[in-house]
């Protein structure tokens, strides 16, 4: 419904159309031609009406005209290959191609390209064939006697030779021919068999028993006059600490006997024990400063209980520094080793370690499996180091060992490595010469110290009383102290 109000509201107009302009260009370019009136018209019509030419935009590209047209005179309205001939030419039959019909069946053909003629091989005139020389009458009679009897020379040669060859190699191959072998030249078992059968009966097996308890080590005779065996302070300790322990020894043939226990040194782990029986083998003593990393070594021992157990390996290290676990009121025992692979087992301590001659080079003491079982890092203690201090008991001499008299820990940072002193002792040989609480101690001479065992080994090496150069890393820079170690008590 439309109410008053609107009825009396003025109308307004529609809007004009917008038509924009048309230039005349445009309008000649895109405009109809003048007379046409729909969209499309003849070409006479679009090119000229009334006579009168119409605007084109453009000529066409000569070169583009001449290869897109129609040729001169031609009406087609798509243009023909040239090569194809006249429209009226019969079209040439195709040849009959199986590949081309998909409903024909196999067959054989002609090939697509003939084969080139085969030359055939014409006899040589100037060849003589086996017919010309035999009956032909070309090769004298002289010439073939010649060659018959050389023939017959070869044959028999060859005859001879085969007869010769035959006859040595039935020889080499009868099975009731046997090859002379010289014994005292070739073994069967090897240098390390061999060395071992001669030492064997110079190594022990050690037990130590108790009411209660019962341990097992090894050991080997070093004096056979007077029946000393040296082992390890660790196999014969319970002896040493309970008086109603026994020891007793078992030897290679398996007769057993006691022994008495002779003194012990717990800073190097090394002990001494006795027995009363005649006729020993005593082992031949090496020199472990010889050693080269690399050379071939024998463990004899009984790990785990299990006498007569031989091991070999090859010298890992030598000279290495190693420091024991701590063992009851004893400090631990520290000492100048040679490292091996040989594997060294609980049972295999005090037992020798071998070079191939048969000579005792360490004392088997540590050996370190953080899994469990030897895992080829294993330490004997020097023989350089063991055998002086086992005489020096044998003797009855107090075993004193050179001491700086200071308690450190390693440390490795960017300042220094070595140990760092946490104590001095006081009036010993470090107070005395003003080594403080808190210097790093880097080197002992122109050994380096990297950690605990290294020091120790290091003053042991200098000895008591003797004047060395310990330099100590203090406020940032290298101090050279000298030192005069002093018996440790």
């Amino acid at each position: 419904m439309t109410s008053d109000s609107d009825a009396q509201r003025p109308r307004l107009e529609p809007r004009p159309t917008h038509r924009p302009s048309v230039s005349e260009g445009e309008q000649v370019v895109f405009g109809r031609p003048d007379g046409v009136d729909g969209a499309f018209a003849p070409d006479a019509v679009r090119r000229a009406v009334d006579g009168r030419p119409q605007p084109q935009s453009a000529a066409p590209d000569p070169v583009l005209t001449e290869a897109f047209s129609r040729p001169a005179g031609s009406t087609d309205a798509l243009q023909r290959d040239p090569y194809a001939g006249p429209l009226d030419a019969e079209p040439e039959p195709e040849p009959a191609d199986p590949w081309r019909d998909t409903e024909s069946l196999a067959a054989l053909g002609e090939p697509g390209v003939k084969a080139p003629p085969r030359d055939v091989p014409q006899p040589d005139p100037e060849q003589l064939g086996v017919r010309d020389v035999l009956f032909g009458r070309r090769v004298s009679v002289r010439a073939l006697v010649v060659l018959g009897v050389i023939a017959l020379v070869i044959g028999l040669l060859g005859g001879a030779i085969g007869r010769i060859t035959g006859t040595t190699i039935q020889k080499l191959t009868d099975s009731r021919v046997t090859l002379p072998v010289d014994d005292t030249k070739v073994t069967d078992q090897g240098a390390i068999a061999e060395m071992v059968s001669k030492v064997g009966p110079s190594v022990v097996t050690i037990e130590v028993r108790t009411r209660t308890t019962g341990e097992t080590g090894s050991g080997s005779v070093i004096n056979a006059e007077r029946g000393f065996i040296m082992t390890n302070n660790h196999v014969i300790e319970t002896a040493a600490t309970n008086k109603d322990a026994k020891i007793e020894v078992v030897f290679w043939n398996g007769t057993r006997t006691p022994a008495q226990l002779v003194g012990t040194d717990p800073n190097t782990d090394v002990a001494v024990i006795k027995v009363a029986v005649n006729g020993l083998q005593q082992i031949s003593r090496g020199d472990s400063g010889e050693l080269l990393p690399g050379q071939q070594v024998v463990a004899i021992g009984s790990p785990l209980g299990l006498r007569r157990t031989v091991t070999s390996g090859v010298v890992s290290a030598t000279h290495r520094p190693v420091q024991g676990p701590a063992d009851g009121p004893n400090p631990p025992a520290a000492f100048d080793s040679v490292q091996t692979d040989a594997s060294i087992n609980p049972g295999n301590s005090g037992g020798p370690l071998l070079d191939l001659k048969g000579r005792v080079i360490g004392v088997n003491t540590l050996g370190l499996a953080p899994g469990g079982g030897s895992i080829g890092l294993n330490f004997a203690i020097a023989s350089n180091v063991a055998f002086p201090i086992a005489e020096a008991i044998i003797r009855g001499d107090k075993v004193v060992h050179a001491d700086l008299g200071v308690n450190g820990r390693e440390v490795s940072n960017d300042t220094a490595t070595g140990v760092r002193v946490e104590n001095v002792k006081k009036g010993g040989a470090a107070d005395k010469a003003g080594i403080r609480e808190g210097d790093v101690i880097t080197k002992v001479g122109d050994t380096e110290v990297a950690e605990s065992a290294d020091l120790i080994v290091a003053i042991r090496a200098v000895g008591v009383g003797k004047e060395t150069t310990v330099t100590v890393a203090r406020d940032g820079r290298q101090v050279p102290i000298k030192v005069t170690p002093e018996p440790l008590s």
